[in-house]
């Protein structure tokens, strides 16, 4: 069946042809079309265009809705979160007002490992259960696709119920899920000074196990500053290669680590976190078909210095933002927040942070060619908003919900009403 959308305010992030990303100066552009309709065909976009152009008539049975007022818009694409977690850790955020930063936290047993602990003692039933919550609240703040990353497993037993969770979010919820295997995230406390059989561990066993199975669609790993070295992370990644895993990094957030030039020279889909950002990383990333991904959220949560990222869209490189959703570093999957953030912290215009939520979050999680943007033959996956003055109005009200309806496949799956006429 075919869906009218009419009489749309805005209509938000277009595209003629469809393109894989936004970098530079172009990020500063946002094509828009006022007063104008889109049609979908079941889960497809079929048509879109200014009023004065829309059909006279649509083949077959339609179903009208009345956008009078809204902007519709391309659902946020969430490239790297941790949503599949039991339990919570608001003691560790009493630590962190008390002035322990995230690694004494680390050191002290909390953070990664208190996490790894709580799952161990969660069934799958359970894990499965909190995390589809956290996938309905992300709905209903405009996500219509995300990346979900395993590693507080950090054994082959309780990072496989991990993704098993995630295979069953990807079979029951409406989201486009992909899966990451991270079981590089941390150093299991029963392997402390033994860091390399970890790595061998992850290499001889888990990945095969992983990629037999189908489970996971990447492979990441935190190269950084006590965490897994660079050559720990091109031992992993090289395995993973070898299993059809595609890289991805957990970069640069506490120090310059050398990830994010070993997640380049791996082809990396991106590289994330990145708050230490210089000139040799800016250099390796040019040209590259890695995705360079700020979250916004973390640096905000442990109040962490803030990528350079006005430098770095200045050297002509894409960018895209994502929540980090996790129990330690991020409890928040609201990335309209993200988008208030980036303006608000690291000076993006809200067209740059909008084409970093959608079309290069898109590509950051391996989707571009079918979301992201409003293109015919795209998924349908929008967002109807609110009653909105402006597009500056998204980050300007940073915590209002903009959310009127959103629809996943061309089907209504979170919101408050549908105006239909």
């Amino acid at each position: 069946m075919r869906t009218l959308i009419h009489s749309i305010k805005k209509l938000i992030q277009v595209e003629e042809r469809p393109r894989q990303w936004v970098a530079g100066r172009d990020m500063a552009s946002l094509n828009c079309i006022d007063n104008a309709y889109i049609v979908l065909n079941d889960s497809i976009i079929e048509d879109f265009g200014p009023m004065g152009q829309m059909p006279a008539a649509i083949e077959g049975p339609v179903e009208r809705i009345d956008a009078s007022g809204r902007m519709v818009m391309p659902a946020f694409c969430d490239s790297h979160t941790h949503l599949v977690y039991a339990g919570s850790r608001e003691v560790e955020y009493i630590d962190k007002i008390r002035g322990l930063s995230y690694e004494e936290i680390a050191k002290r047993g909390g953070g990664i490992l208190n996490s790894a602990k709580l799952l161990a003692q969660t069934s799958e039933d359970e894990l499965y259960e909190q995390a589809l919550a956290r996938t309905y609240e992300i709905m209903g703040r405009g996500t219509g696709a995300v990346e979900i990353k395993s590693g507080y497993g950090l054994d082959l037993e309780n990072e496989l119920k991990m993704l098993r969770v995630i295979r069953r979010l990807q079979q029951t919820s409406p989201l486009t899920i992909k899966a990451t295997f991270l079981p590089a995230h941390a150093l299991p406390a029963e392997f402390k000074g033994r860091q390399t059989d970890y790595v061998d561990l992850i290499i001889n066993e888990m990945i095969p196990v992983v990629a037999a199975e189908g489970l996971a669609d990447y492979l990441d790993v935190f190269c950084d500053r006590g965490f897994f070295t660079v050559e720990d992370t091109e031992r992993m990644l090289m395995a993973g290669m070898k299993h059809g895993l595609r890289p991805k990094i957990h970069a640069n957030e506490l120090d310059f680590s050398g990830g994010v030039q070993v997640g380049v020279k791996y082809n990396a889909l991106s590289v994330d976190h990145l708050e230490f950002i210089g000139p040799d990383e800016i250099s390796a990333l040019s040209g590259s078909e890695t995705m360079p991904t700020v979250l916004p959220g973390a640096a905000f949560f442990l109040g962490m210095r803030e990528t350079p990222v006005r430098q770095m869209i200045e050297a002509g490189l894409p960018i895209a933002l994502a929540s980090d959703y996790n129990p330690g570093s991020s409890p928040s999957g609201d990335m309209r927040f993200v988008i208030s953030l980036a303006c608000i912290k690291y000076r993006m215009l809200p067209e740059e942070a909008i084409n970093a939520t959608t079309i290069n979050s898109a590509y950051a999680m391996g989707i571009s060619d079918t979301h992201g943007s409003i293109c015919r033959g795209k998924v349908a996956n929008l967002i109807i908003t609110k009653p909105l003055p402006s597009v500056e109005f998204i980050p300007y009200a940073y915590t209002s919900n903009i959310v009127d309806t959103l629809l996943l496949n061309g089907r209504a799956a979170a919101g408050e009403r549908l105006i239909r006429n």
